[in-house]
């Protein structure tokens, strides 16, 4: 079936959801020589960085759903996964979504005794570990067996799956989980419809250029991950999936496998702004896709200035030089991101501009008590969409916390314009009350600095209130030659603004390596606070 008529045919059907694209997509007559995925460690012995056709991707999945199937794994049982591999992470999730069950993916750069207490608390049969994983388990009290590890699994006979589980819409599909800034992350459960809501949606659109041969830079345990792997599938798209995201190597991995699209967090493309992008061959890039926190002007212009697209002139369609970057806002719990507007090297809506909202979702911009702000002032985010996750797994109580008069509360401090575009200001336990009406932002204040200061490659502001005086700390990021000797403290006042400027504190050259970040690539200003306010950094 011609790829087009696939997309429609699968934005229509009914019973397809996030648990069984592959089955459907091969149900609807996609050729099974035809693109399945690419991961970058060897699979069944099927060497790295060679593409599984569909059909191939289908018998790895069916061989690890017979192997969990052997184990005892059931329709609902929630099952974790905590591994390193690419590979491990998105064949676990097929296998298990096929039997029905919960995969509960794992990053695998929490601490053992966070892992371990996490596991304990998803009250699941089992873990699927890697062998590393496995080690760092020892002695832990998971309530739980180990199953064995996801290569293990990929022993399987698959002629002996079971018969592909029919999901309904309502049913659990995957369990992923918040970056985890302090203690034990929180477990966001996705169910069949809700995570594949916006992939059903982008499935009635023209399908975007970029989207052709993927390089995914995302997690693989996190959500985002889940729905760029359904969402390649249903597009028939190839896509190659790294299991590290650090700049080297999406850098490389870009130079070797010529993707036309990149899709990944914020946190990648500030790494790739360290680096001399006119060094790499990037010229295959036409996409850069961002989800999770909303990327910094300098970041995204350095990116859009390498590559080429496609635009529609009065002689037909020209191949102009320079990328496209789509950013937006999103989360685990929001299925996707809410939000999206284009940067080309020719646009300049920056500003911590997210765009506007996706059909499917609905927004507001609310205030304390949940109630609506005017256009133009700051307020609480709050989504509605069918996206959005149905809950904390075994946590009600904090499941019903965020949630108000009908609205989500994503914890992002917003503000919409008269045009209908939304602006990101900063997280909502990261900024500052500072009295008289004010509240001052970290990370627009973030933005100000990188667009200020050509020699600074990223940038952490900290602002806390002492005593009930305001301070700022600013830690900065600089570029490779640039003076660290070199007093910035002026030119940081000025890009801050008079208000924030005024509670500046220290300016502080600092090495990527000294700041502390979440297992997702968030920033712990928690931590940064604790570390940086009673000493400098060394």
């Amino acid at each position: 079936m011609r790829t087009r008529g696939l997309r429609g045919a699968l934005a229509a059907d009914t019973e397809l959801g996030a648990g069984n694209v592959l089955a459907r997509v091969l149900a609807h007559g996609a050729d099974p020589d035809g693109p399945g995925l690419t991961f970058d460690t060897a699979v069944d012995g099927h060497p790295a960085e060679t593409p599984l056709t569909l059909g191939q991707l289908d018998e790895r999945v069916a061989a690890r759903a017979a192997w969990l199937h052997e184990q005892g794994v059931r329709p609902r049982d929630p099952v974790a996964v905590w591994a390193t591999a690419a590979a491990d992470m998105v064949l676990s999730f097929l296998a298990l979504a096929r039997l029905g069950a919960i995969p509960a993916l794992m990053n695998g750069k929490l601490r053992p005794e966070i892992a371990a207490e996490y596991i304990r608390r998803l009250r699941g049969v089992g873990v699927l570990a890697d062998d590393a994983h496995t080690a760092l388990l020892a002695g832990h009290d998971l309530g739980v067996p180990l199953l064995g590890t996801p290569a293990q699994a990929g022993a399987g006979d698959p002629a002996t799956a079971p018969a592909h589980y029919r999901h309904h819409p309502d049913d659990p599909i995957v369990i992923t989980h918040t970056s985890g800034t302090t203690g034990v992350p929180k477990a966001v459960l996705h169910s069949h419809a809700s995570l594949f809501a916006a992939t059903r949606h982008l499935l009635t659109m023209p399908q975007a250029q970029g989207t052709t041969r993927i390089l995914n830079a995302l997690p693989a345990p996190h959500t985002a991950t889940v729905l760029m792997v359904n969402q390649a599938l249903g597009n028939r798209a190839q896509m190659f999936l790294l299991s590290e995201q650090g700049g080297e190597r999406v850098l490389d991995a870009i130079q070797r496998w010529r993707p036309d699209g990149v899709f990944g967090f914020s946190v990648t493309w500030a790494e790739l702004a360290r680096f001399d992008l006119s060094g790499y061959d990037l010229d295959s890039v036409r996409l850069w896709f961002n989800t999770g926190d909303a990327s910094h002007e300098p970041h995204i212009r350095r990116l859009v200035a390498v590559g080429w697209h496609d635009t529609v002139t009065r002689d037909g369609v020209a191949k102009v030089p320079g990328s496209v970057f789509i950013d937006g806002l999103g989360s685990s719990e929001m299925g996707h991101s809410m939000f999206h507007i284009t940067h080309r090297a020719d646009t300049d809506r920056y500003g911590r501009c997210i765009g506007r909202p996706y059909r499917f979702t609905k927004v507001a911009v609310l205030d304390a008590d949940g109630g609506p702000v005017p256009v133009g002032e700051v307020g609480f985010l709050g989504i509605d969409s069918p996206s959005l996750f149905r809950g904390y797994w075994n946590d009600s109580v904090t499941t019903h916390r965020f949630r108000q008069r009908g609205w989500y509360l994503t914890g992002d401090l917003v503000r919409a314009d008269a045009d209908g575009r939304y602006y990101h200001l900063d997280r909502a336990v990261d900024s500052v009350d500072a009295g008289d009406g004010r509240r001052f932002y970290t990370a627009l204040s973030e933005e100000r600095i990188l667009a200020a200061c050509p020699d600074v490659t990223d940038c952490t502001v900290v602002i806390v209130a002492e005593a009930g005086v305001v301070v700022t700390d600013v830690l900065l990021e600089l570029a490779a030659g640039a003076d660290e000797a070199e007093d910035r403290t002026e030119r940081v006042r000025t890009a801050l603004g008079p208000d924030v400027g005024a509670t500046l504190r220290r300016v502080v050259p600092v090495r990527s390596a000294d700041i502390p970040v979440t297992v997702t690539g968030k920033v712990r200003k928690v931590v940064l606070r604790e570390r940086y306010l009673t000493e400098a950094p060394s």
